[in-house]
């Protein structure tokens, strides 16, 4: 694929190739005598090294395998030298999807991992085209994984097999949800098994084993999920007939979901169902942050802002979870955040007013961001001034985008912006805002947004306003002002004072939950244990192993 230059070779590639022994651990699950296979994507060759070792004592019917790298491609000729019904292609598979008239009972491999903006044009209309006609509507977050996986899905023959390693994307983002409808319609049988650690050394992308089966007698799918610490701890005698199925049922829903014991699911479906609790969307609209175009330039310090007479044209930011000390970012945060040196202003030229009315100390500012070359991106290049950012409203709170433990929900106090590593929140007319702040801080809520939000790279957690929107919170409408102001208070100085948060909520799942809402103790209990669970998986990807 020619693709772009400035991009290292694994990131255009979509290569991170498959460890041996992961290899071997999906071939053995699912090889057998007398098998039509296919390698959709073969790399170094490391899926048809394993083929090879299990076809010494059952014998594979034919292997088509293609690779569009040519070097690579040259390395596999050399490795199934002298090998009887093997066909290698050098060619993109797209091509080969195209061509073959062919079905196949097993295919196994490692698709690229190529992001939209690194494919071709020409490569983007083919693979959407694939993702429309298998009813899925393409957009710039797709990977190419995901058109690999549909086309192979859909070369299966009746009960065959496809054993992939994927991005554990398919499982928790917003944008596969067409993807998973596409798999619970046209397979019969899904496995999921996942890792506590990262199995590629050098990518921090959480990968899993899908395997799927595909069958035209069963009219529902069903579903499994196991776990395994890391490489070291796959086992040689491993059988799938051990696994639990359940069905799987409202595809469109994230499938981390069966991380959890069925009883765990049970009591998370109630609480979707239960009037003592209500949606994030239903209080509030969810926004991303200022896109600035280049974060860097736009968000500055104190000592750029007198350097470049920027005063006039700068408004207080919070910038990072770093700078949210409680829950409440007020006037005098903002300037501890200021005092420290943090890049605490958020540069804003109106773009009503011409460059030649700015001084020259702010003329000089974006004289030296064209300099390092600030108005190139993209976001920029399309303004009518690329310094001037559309969009800038002053929000009632934020919610952070990416944490570590659980993202912040804070109060707007002092008129401030942000940019988008927090989204915009607006409460609607009627809501009683500090209610809605103080629901926010129990377990319950803290499972939900595991649930709806997505590991990031090293173990972080990422939620998108579409995944906010869908966070529970308990309903304290009748709550007293006073009570609420006490239990706030206590929050505040809670997380100012930087006290373990399982203190916190085991104040505020008693007084809330337990106390007000009278839900049973030992639901909130395994509430907690959803949430700590959830969050230690995280934290074990993000280690190094």
């Amino acid at each position: 694929m020619k693709l772009k230059k400035d991009i290292s070779f694994k990131k255009e590639r979509g290569g991170y190739y498959t460890p041996e022994k992961l290899a071997n651990f999906i071939t053995s699950l699912l090889y057998n005598e007398d098998l039509k296979i296919l390698e959709p994507s073969c790399g170094d060759g490391v899926f048809l090294s394993s083929i090879l070792e299990k076809s010494k004592n059952k014998k594979y019917k034919r292997v088509d395998a293609i690779e569009i790298v040519k070097e690579e491609y040259d390395k596999c000729v050399e490795l199934i030298k002298n090998k009887k019904n093997i066909n290698l292609y050098n060619d993109d598979f797209y091509n080969f999807y195209q061509s073959t008239k062919e079905k196949y009972d097993l295919i196994l491999g490692n698709p690229p991992y190529i992001r939209y903006q690194y494919l071709t044009e020409k490569q983007r209309k083919r693979q959407s085209k694939v993702l429309l006609e298998n009813n899925m509507v393409p957009n710039k977050l797709i990977n190419s994984w995901v058109f690999f996986l549909v086309s192979c899905v859909n070369l299966l023959k009746d009960n065959g097999k496809i054993g992939f390693v994927i991005p554990a994307e398919l499982l928790q983002v917003v944008y596969a949800e067409d993807l998973r409808v596409y798999l619970s319609r046209e397979l019969s049988k899904i496995t999921i098994i996942s890792f506590d650690d990262l199995v590629f050394d050098d990518a921090v992308q959480e990968v899993i084993i899908f395997i799927g089966e595909k069958s035209n007698n069963v009219e529902k799918c069903s579903i499994a999920n196991c776990s395994f610490k890391n490489l070291d701890d796959l086992i040689d005698n491993f059988s799938l007939e051990k696994l639990d199925y359940n069905h799987l049922a409202n595809e469109r829903n994230k499938w981390t979901k069966y991380y959890l014991s069925e009883y765990q699911n049970t009591l998370v479906d109630s609480i979707k169902d239960n009037n003592k609790f209500q949606k994030f969307e239903d209080v509030a609209l969810i926004n991303v942050g200022i896109t600035t175009g280049n974060n860097d330039y736009f968000s500055v310090n104190k000592e750029t802002v007198d350097e470049y007479d920027l005063n006039s044209v700068a408004i207080p930011l919070i910038g990072r979870s770093s700078q949210a000390h409680g829950l409440f970012f007020d006037k005098k945060d903002w300037q501890f955040n200021v005092d420290k040196g943090v890049k605490a202003y958020l540069i804003n030229f109106d773009e009503n007013i011409d460059f030649t009315q700015l001084s020259k100390k702010q003329q000089k500012y974006i004289k030296y961001g064209e300099k390092i070359g600030a108005n190139k991106g993209y976001k920029c290049k399309i303004r009518n001034k690329w310094y001037s950012i559309p969009s800038i409203w002053v929000p009632d709170a934020f919610f952070l985008r990416r944490s570590n433990n659980y993202p912040k929900f804070v109060m707007n106090k002092i008129n401030a912006v942000s940019t988008d590593t927090m989204h915009r929140i607006n409460f609607y007319d009627g809501i009683n805002k500090n209610k809605v702040l103080l629901s926010y801080y129990n377990s319950i809520t803290f499972a939900f947004v595991e649930l709806n939000g997505r590991s990031y790279g090293g173990g972080v957690l990422e939620v998108l306003p579409k995944e906010v929107s869908n966070i529970f919170l308990p309903k304290i409408d009748n709550l007293s002002d006073k009570k609420t102001s006490e239990l706030l208070k206590l929050v505040d100085e809670k997380i100012r004072d930087k006290n373990d948060i399982e203190e916190l909520l085991d104040i505020i799942d008693k007084e809330i939950l337990i106390d007000y809402l009278k839900i049973p103790r030992e639901m909130v209990l395994e509430f907690r244990k959803i949430w700590k669970f959830m969050v230690q998986r995280r934290h074990n990807r993000g280690k190094k192993n």
